[in-house]
């Protein structure tokens, strides 16, 4: 069996494991919580950067970090593929979502983890950069939404949008972005998102 170190906050350890359900394979995976904040010996043997999610194939390799952790999935999974094969304009507006879609993630996440820390003028200007990211990154997916979520990039903007809603729900979204937030209210029935939603704040 598969082993998936992880924390249940993390938006791309829930990226991660959407892409397990989606691919039939989630079973295949036994879950193992980890701070990576305190940099247990058990993550750092597999990880030197000390970040997760990580995961340990059935044959004990290690594997980080999510991007190329989901990719495995795909090769090794048994529903519809995630990562398109073929056609070059599909091939590229699913990759750039993928990196959309994460690039939104690491700027909430990094705004997340300065939350109650002094405020100088050089964190204050790094704190406005990240949520101005945020916030460009939202009006191209609502320029362009995701079409259901069959692909990689869909399923990492879906967990980037629960992430805002989990970290900054005081920061609503979806009033200025209508067509991103009628597909998110969709596919968030669906069972690679309903079933990986993070944990109530």
């Amino acid at each position: 069996m598969m082993k998936l170190l992880y924390s249940p906050a993390s938006p791309f350890v829930r990226k991660v494991v959407a892409c397990a359900i989606a691919r039939g394979i989630d079973t295949r995976i036994e879950m193992v919580p980890t701070d990576p904040h305190s940099s247990p010996d058990a993550l750092l043997k597999l990880n030197p950067l000390s970040k997760i999610p990580c995961l340990v194939t059935e044959s004990g390799e290690a594997i980080y970090d999510s991007p190329v952790i989901c990719e495995y999935l795909d090769a090794i999974g048994e529903a519809n593929a995630l990562f398109p094969t073929s056609g070059t304009h599909r091939w590229v507006r699913i990759s750039v979502m993928h990196a959309l879609a994460d690039g939104i993630m690491d700027a909430a996440v990094a705004r997340r983890m300065r939350f109650g820390k002094p405020v100088d003028a050089t964190r204050e200007a790094f704190l406005a950069r990240q949520k101005a990211a945020v916030e460009r990154g939202l009006a191209a997916l609502e320029a362009d939404p995701p079409q259901g979520l069959s692909d990689i990039g869909a399923i990492a903007v879906g967990c980037a949008l629960g992430y805002l809603d989990f970290r900054f729900a005081d920061e609503p979204w979806r009033a200025a972005h209508p067509r991103l937030a009628a597909w998110f209210a969709q596919v968030s029935e669906l069972p690679p998102l309903a079933r990986t939603a993070p944990p109530k704040a």
